[in-house]
């Protein structure tokens, strides 16, 4: 367990949001131009910092958390947020909602023919998870891809996140970049392109090219496929930023915002990741005077709910709400000193989560049940014509000691069939009791069922037809409902 000092904490997380200020601010004016930009400050007027989506949605990943707990936090419960409280309708925000409004589940939502899902909406939005989750990486990229495969599904835009958040989190007890950036690579594929354009940026730094040399060399990689305003070549702009910015604040900001593009979320996130890294005291006090302590929102319906107006009362929430969740993860906020495992750099690293996410189709979505949590897995677009068949497989994990026989119940429209196991049986997770009932862990069993089935569309169809499988246990009493919904 990882003891963090709450004084600390606090700064740091005041640091964040500043910088997230800051940032916005000074990249909004230009963002989305492709040129290079020679700015060296400000130019919108003082006291007045600029609206920015990046900080938006946070807010209302913030209130999610308050209103039902952290622990209850995934992504049907942030896709109903999504839907109540945020108002654009842009790229990947919009597909995202249109397929939620459709019956679409996450990660489904984001991936189902959305062009966006590479985009930079969900990198941009990870400091609220990293600082719930200081020096947590691990807990901190499963909130992220909670958030993130609402509107980015399995695209490259959801590995940006992931990559965010876990620096993030590391930076509240970690100062070395290049540790830092390890830690974010570790927590996603080495062949995704997030991943080999931070380490065309870092490969051009160690090589001695300038840092405009270095931009064009992530453009030129992103440019034939990929294109503009894609997250990949705008990560890496952010860590062009840090690396040439040699830890000048100033610099570094003003390096990733010349980079051009998608320069509000550059220049934010590092701003960021500047401020959890090194506190308050780091930041150049002309700069917070210039941005002042104001939040202005521009993407939130804000006649649902309070949220914050000021960065120092989005502190004091956050760092409440972190304090409610403080020693279930690997971390305590504690009022004594920070307290850090020798090894705990090496401890951050690790590639389980992103396995797990590789091995699931693009057309896929979870559901949280009383009974257990349940993966629905399409082998195609979930689209089906009359009388036509689509696979699909079910996997039921079960969070119980116990083994269960799991007994499925279709309800379906008329004319419509599936075939496949009506049971389906688990095995407990592990068994820890033995005669003298001291704990005893026996070798792990199998804790999942799968099942494959087929299903055939009845001669009437409609736009939208949604099947549902009721899944029950004998002997217990509740009941887990698993939504199918086929578009045609």
């Amino acid at each position: 367990m990882i003891c963090l000092n709450e004084k600390t904490y606090h700064d740091k997380v005041m640091a964040c949001w500043i910088g997230k200020n800051i940032g916005g601010t000074l990249g909004t004016p230009f963002e989305g131009k492709r040129q290079l930009n020679q700015i060296t400050g400000f130019t919108s007027p003082k006291g007045e910092p600029l609206p920015n989506d990046d900080l938006d949605l946070q807010l209302v990943w913030l209130l999610a958390g308050e209103e039902q707990g952290l622990q209850n936090i995934n992504p049907s419960v942030l896709s109903a947020y999504w839907l109540e409280y945020i108002v654009p309708h842009w790229n990947e925000y919009g597909i995202g909602k249109a397929n939620l409004r459709a019956g679409l589940l996450p990660p489904l939502s984001g991936h189902y023919r959305n062009p966006w899902k590479d985009s930079n909406g969900a990198w941009i939005r990870t400091e609220i998870w990293a600082s719930l989750a200081p020096a947590d990486p691990d807990q901190a990229v499963r909130w992220a891809f909670a958030d993130a495969c609402v509107d980015h599904g399995l695209g490259e835009g959801t590995w940006a996140a992931l990559f965010t958040a876990a620096v993030e989190s590391a930076a509240f007890v970690i100062e070395d970049l290049r540790t830092l950036l390890n830690i974010g690579l570790s927590k996603i594929p080495p062949t995704c392109r997030v991943a080999r354009s931070v380490n065309l940026a870092i490969q051009a730094y160690d090589t001695g090219k300038n840092w405009q040399e270095a931009r064009e060399i992530v453009m030129a990689d992103s440019r034939p496929d990929l294109g503009w305003f894609q997250a990949p070549a705008n990560v890496a702009f952010a860590v062009i930023g840090l690396l040439y910015g040699e830890g000048d604040y100033k610099k570094s900001l003003l390096i990733a915002v010349n980079c051009g593009d998608d320069t509000d979320c550059t220049g934010a996130t590092v701003g960021a990741l500047l401020g959890i890294m090194h506190g308050k005291a780091f930041m150049p006090q002309d700069w917070i005077d210039y941005i002042g302590d104001r939040l202005i929102t521009i993407s939130l319906n804000r006649t649902l709910a309070a949220v914050p107006a000021t960065c120092t009362e989005l502190t004091q929430r956050v760092t409440a709400l972190a304090q409610r969740w403080s020693g279930r993860g690997k971390t305590s906020i504690v009022p004594s000193a920070t307290e850090l495992p020798e090894n705990s750099a090496r401890e951050f690293m690790g590639d389980e989560f992103a396995r797990e996410l590789q091995s699931l189709s693009p057309y896929a979505y979870a559901v949280d049940t009383p009974i257990g949590h349940i993966l629905l897995e399409y082998d195609q677009e979930p689209i089906l014509a009359p009388d036509e068949t689509i696979s699909i497989q079910i996997t039921i994990t079960n969070r119980t000691r116990a083994p269960q026989q799991y007994q499925l119940r279709w309800f379906l429209p008329v004319g419509w069939a599936v075939a496949g196991p009506q049971s389906l049986t688990t095995f407990a997770d592990k068994s820890r009791a033995c005669s003298s009932g001291e704990a005893k862990e026996i070798a792990p069993w199998d804790k999942t069922a799968i099942g494959r089935f087929t299903v055939t569309a009845g001669t009437d169809t409609a736009p939208l037809t949604r099947l549902v499988a009721e899944i029950s246990c004998p002997g217990l009493p509740q009941v887990g409902y698993l939504p199918v919904v086929l578009l045609h």
